[in-house]
């Protein structure tokens, strides 16, 4: 299955003048916000007119600087059980045309005590996630297509089969360099369905760290 299979299930405006809203109520500045979040005042501000689709784990940044509940501005699935099927999954997005927007399934099911968030992200021809480091660790395995992920200053080349596994406190982005959507099974221990604080925990520390792409890539295939 690729990006394009199914219809993301969020609108990018709606998401971005609610956020507005959010930020306005809190009588909090576009920089106040980058500031707390990691980001640019333009990132933010493309978000918040709907210019940009934000990363799933950039709207968990961006809304814990607003300190709201990321599911007050989208809906993910819950799975209640521990078996999922691959045509019974609910596919979701936070807005854009279907042929470029980047759109998830969840994977992992909520029990108490549960800390992996599971889900297949499915990557159109172009997009390139914000360069992040937060708690945790996270695996990146690609289903289908290709990847180039960048783990603290390295490039590397993913294709079909290869896999990832590393700290999340090291300054990290993927960007989907291929003309082909790319499918990822991606699992963090990084609370980005909102499972802890419903049960009450605290959710781990979480910081976006922006930087401009190098300018060339150190681009190299492991074939151990």
């Amino acid at each position: 299955m690729t990006s394009s299979a199914k219809q993301p299930s969020a609108d990018t405006q709606a998401v971005g003048a609610r956020l507005r809203a959010c930020r306005r109520a809190l009588k909090m500045t576009l920089q106040e916000v980058a500031d707390a979040a990691g980001f640019s005042v333009g990132f933010i501000s493309q978000i918040e007119r709907g210019i940009t689709i934000p990363s799933l784990t950039s709207l968990v940044a961006v809304c814990r600087a607003l300190n709201a509940d990321v599911g007050s501005f989208f809906q993910p699935p819950r799975v209640e059980t521990p078996i999922t099927r691959h045509d019974g999954r609910a596919v979701y997005g936070l807005g854009g045309m279907p042929d470029s927007a980047v759109t998830y399934e969840r994977l992992s099911a909520s029990f108490p005590g549960s800390v992996l968030c599971s889900t297949l992200i499915h990557a159109p021809p172009g997009f390139h996630s914000e360069p992040m480091s937060h708690e945790g660790e996270e695996i990146y395995f690609i289903v289908e297509g290709a990847l180039t992920i960048e783990i603290d200053g390295e490039h590397t080349i993913l294709e079909a089969g290869d896999s990832a596994h590393f700290l999340s406190t090291l300054t990290h982005t993927t960007w989907n360099h291929t003309s082909t959507p790319t499918t990822i099974f991606h699992t963090c221990t990084m609370d980005v369905f909102g499972a802890a604080e419903a049960a009450g925990r605290t959710p781990a520390s979480f910081v976006v760290k922006r930087k401009s792409p190098s300018p060339t890539l150190r681009n190299r295939k492991d074939r151990s």
